[in-house]
């Protein structure tokens, strides 16, 4: 008498077996990296696997939120988003006060570029819903929207940079960063106000917080806090974007010794030395290779080539660029502006917060007349 095995009775075995090659698979990764540049840089493309993870796998993340917050008027995710920049901001500014020599702040100035660019930038995250942590996010787990848009996020960030002098010389006023203990009190209370704006315009049914979303929060400030020790800088997306696009014009042969931003002396020596030795290159690439996981962990990569007309994958294409040049005029995205901006005290990253929420209600609305809801 012959037996068989079911296939499902196999396929747990399988899932197990698949699952702890995945997490092999990443445990290589950063112990190669650790052995190949440095312990540090290891470590940050550890840290950025665990945002890609936090973010694709709690579901967490800028764009979604915010466009729930404004069609819905459900204020959870951007509570949870202003929840984790308190948290951040409670270990920042005492960091920063003590260690002023080794660690930096997410500092800028704001200006009529900034805030043009914050606005452009807040609509065309609706608009391929994702924003610079969004965009690696989808990209990773096989958005075929996000897949397009990235290129074109990095070329136009790299525009952005080249350019970007000629924008602030349009006016900015000077840079202020809040401090010390009153410093911390006027973003925390600020931070506390806001909130609860949000949260009681929202109807009754809608004051709920998913559990996950306090999970989410405080796992993404933690590994903020430890990327801000670690890197010597707050959490940041746009530069690494940029540096990219800047390393494959100069692979083609482009001379950039010539520019304002990429041929200034500390661009110079990053260009030239092995892109794992960016720490926003390394956060970035594991937050694709976290989202890639989780991916892969529930049931595959991506789902499939959207049906979507041809006006949408061009103004995918537009919104890409879009991102990546406005993000650089803005001093950052939703990340390097807005969350490590105001957790580490610069005025500029509320400017952009509220410049970036104005620009979402219109790109909301120019979503669906481009074509970018999927049809059923």
């Amino acid at each position: 008498m012959t037996t068989t095995t079911a296939p499902d009775d196999a396929r747990p075995g399988a899932r197990v077996a698949s699952r702890g090659a995945l997490v092999f698979g990443a445990a290589l990764l950063v112990l190669a990296v650790s052995a190949l540049v440095g312990a540090r840089y290891g470590l940050l493309l550890l840290i950025g696997l665990g945002f890609g993870i936090v973010l694709e796998g709690f579901r967490f993340g800028f764009a979604g939120p915010w466009r729930r917050t404004i069609r819905e008027r459900d204020p959870a995710g951007t509570v949870a988003q202003l929840l984790s920049i308190g948290l951040v901001a409670l270990a920042a500014f005492p960091l920063l006060a003590t260690h002023g020599q080794e660690l930096i702040g997410a500092h800028a100035p704001i200006g009529f570029a900034m805030i043009g660019g914050a606005f452009v930038f807040g609509a065309c995250m609706q608009i391929v819903m994702g924003c610079g942590s969004g965009t690696l996010v989808n990209a990773g787990s096989g958005n075929a929207v996000s897949l397009l848009a990235l290129p074109f996020f990095a070329i136009g960030s790299f525009f952005g940079a080249d350019h970007l002098l000629w924008w602030t010389g349009l006016g900015t006023a000077p840079t202020v960063a809040l401090s010390g203990t009153t410093g911390l009190l006027v973003t925390l209370a600020a931070l506390a106000a806001v909130s609860a704006f949000l949260w009681l315009r929202a109807p009754a049914d809608k004051r709920v917080m998913p559990r996950r979303f306090w999970i989410a929060a405080i796992c993404l400030a933690g590994l903020a806090i430890a990327n801000l020790v670690v890197a010597g800088q707050p959490w940041g997306v746009v530069y690494g974007l940029g540096l990219w696009a800047a390393k494959g014009a100069t692979a083609l042969g482009a001379d950039l010794s010539g520019s304002a931003f990429w041929g200034t002396p500390g661009n110079v020596e990053r260009l030239a030395q092995p892109l794992l030795t960016d720490v926003t290159s390394l956060t970035n690439l594991g937050i694709v290779g976290g989202a890639s996981l989780v991916a892969a962990w529930r049931a595959g990569l991506g789902g499939g080539l959207p049906d979507l007309p041809a006006r949408a994958w061009i103004a995918t294409v537009i919104a890409g660029f879009l991102l990546g040049y406005s993000s650089r005029l803005a001093f950052g995205c939703n990340v390097g502006a807005f969350f490590s901006g105001i957790s580490t005290g610069s005025l500029h990253g509320w400017a952009w917060f509220a410049a970036a929420f104005g620009g979402a209600f219109y790109g909301i609305k120019l979503r669906p007349i481009l074509g970018l809801e999927a049809r059923s």
